[in-house]
């Protein structure tokens, strides 16, 4: 599987929780390897490169890591909106008579 962004981890989470075993591989590694690819013969030409040993998988770290990395890219997205909220809240205050 590619992991490009994020739609690959719905469909890794899943067929982890089925303990089916995967290698994500980098999408711009694939790019690097040469040959001719089309989006019909994708899933073909992958599983040759992966039989022929062409392709590494991404390091995917366990799931608790993972969900532990994504609560604390949310804290952080909150505390960098805060400031902004702050100042919203002020303008609307500044506007409103109390």
């Amino acid at each position: 599987m590619e992991s490009t962004g994020v739609y690959w981890k719905p469909i890794y989470n899943l067929l982890e929780l089925e303990d089916i075993e995967t290698l994500e591989v980098n999408a711009q590694h694939i790019k690097n390897v040469p040959g001719r690819k089309t989006d019909v013969k994708d899933a073909e030409w992958i599983a040759g490169l992966l039989r022929h040993g062409l392709l590494k998988g991404s390091f995917i770290p366990k799931r608790e890591q993972r969900e532990l990395r994504e609560l604390i890219r949310y804290r952080r997205s909150l505390i960098e909106e805060r400031p902004r909220e702050v100042s919203r809240i002020q303008k609307v205050l500044e506007v409103v008579p109390l």
